[in-house]
């Protein structure tokens, strides 16, 4: 089942979309799907619904509003506004697990998953200390302008990272693993080898951007993500 959530991060409004499982009938853990710098889009909507199948209540959030996805100017400017800016970041994103946790599908348990862009959103709010026992991110962004302080990240994290890509070069990786190492948290990292940028995107033919599908990373990773889930979000069948 999926249906259009609309919701507000103040006077932005927001238009996500909801996913579950019909063949279960009671309140599931939830699970904020987090686009990449396309916006809310059908690689969103598809990892939504991979992840309904699972036996979550899925909310593909929308971190832009109107009148930005499909205006290169706009989406730009916006990204580079919520990277430059983690608080106005962890904001958005959150209001996407508020609308999330009001749904009566959705029940106790939270997690955060997000590619590229959705991947350091999902970051930033582990960071920032949200109320999350999960945290993913898949070929997403890993530095940041605001580190995590000892103790600050509640949340499980796990990385899904590809060797070769370009955009998020080693340096990145072994930053941040220095840094998850000093704040204390329960952090994983899974490295996919011959992977580039964008790996789980099945339209993405290699380019000069650096983007690529690769679809061991993505079937590796997927599952990667579902054991990781089940781990915090259902500790009890850990």
């Amino acid at each position: 089942m999926a249906r259009d959530l609309p919701y507000a991060d103040g006077d932005v409004r927001l238009h996500g979309r909801f996913f579950r499982d019909e063949t279960h009938d009671t309140p599931r853990p939830g699970v904020l799907l987090i686009h990449g710098g396309a916006g809310l889009d059908d690689h969103a909507r598809d990892q939504a619904r991979r992840y309904a199948e699972l036996g979550y209540a899925v909310l593909a959030c929308d971190m832009f509003g109107e009148g930005v996805r499909g205006d290169r100017e706009r989406t730009i400017a916006t990204i580079m506004a919520m990277r430059d800016d983690p608080g106005r970041l962890v904001r958005r994103a959150q209001a996407g697990l508020d609308a999330l946790a009001q749904c009566p599908e959705t029940g106790a348990g939270r997690a955060a998953v997000g590619f590229c862009f959705g991947g350091m959103a999902a970051l930033t709010l582990a960071r920032s200390g949200a109320d999350l026992a999960g945290a993913v991110s898949v070929h997403g962004s890993l530095a940041t302008t605001r580190p995590a302080g000892t103790g600050a990240v509640k949340a499980k994290i796990l990385v899904c990272h590809g060797a070769v890509d370009p955009h998020v070069p080693m340096d990145d990786v072994v930053a941040f693993a220095e840094e998850m190492t000093n704040a204390d948290a329960d952090w994983q990292l899974a490295v996919y080898g011959r992977a580039r940028h964008g790996f789980t995107h099945r339209d993405a033919a290699p380019g000069s951007d650096g983007v690529a599908y690769d679809q061991p990373a993505d079937e590796r990773s997927f599952a990667a993500i579902g054991t990781f889930l089940a781990e915090a979000l259902n500790p009890g069948r850990g």
